[in-house]
């Protein structure tokens, strides 16, 4: 059995015409035997049938109705009434530059002449180390 999304994503290929024969053939089989595809579908077809304008001279503006219900909802409404922000307000705070050195731990923590000393005190130990083992 497959998941509720999957169903969905095959049910809205199907009714968006999406599908290859063999894969349409299949979707009008389960059409006939599986009762939750079936119910999907019409679902789907359902909600897509609001958009579908009733005279046929207003097919080509499908897109425009689609803008227009979607301007519509209450969350674009809320969304566009943040943007209409008055432009009084300053710009927010930019950070150009850092006014300390790095700190902590990490590749950057070891700079200048610490790095180089603690470098330095590597290569004598490990120098010394060979020099007592091949002794």
């Amino acid at each position: 059995m497959s998941s509720e999304s999957d169903r969905v994503a095959r049910a809205g290929d199907y009714v968006f015409g999406l599908m290859n024969d063999r894969e349409r053939a299949r979707a009008e089989r389960d059409l006939e035997i599986d009762p939750a595809f079936r119910d999907t579908v019409l679902r789907l077809a359902e909600r897509l049938r609001a958009l579908d304008p009733a005279t046929p001279e207003a097919r080509g503006n499908r897109w425009e109705l689609v803008t227009q219900r979607l301007a519509e909802l209450p969350q674009m409404q809320a969304r566009l009434a943040g943007l209409a922000a008055p432009e009084s307000e300053p710009p927010p705070v930019m950070i150009h530059r850092l006014e300390r050195k790095p700190y902590g731990v990490g590749l950057h923590s070891l700079g200048g002449r610490l790095g180089f000393v603690i470098a330095l005190a590597l290569l004598a130990a490990f120098a010394l180390g060979y020099i007592v083992g091949t002794l």
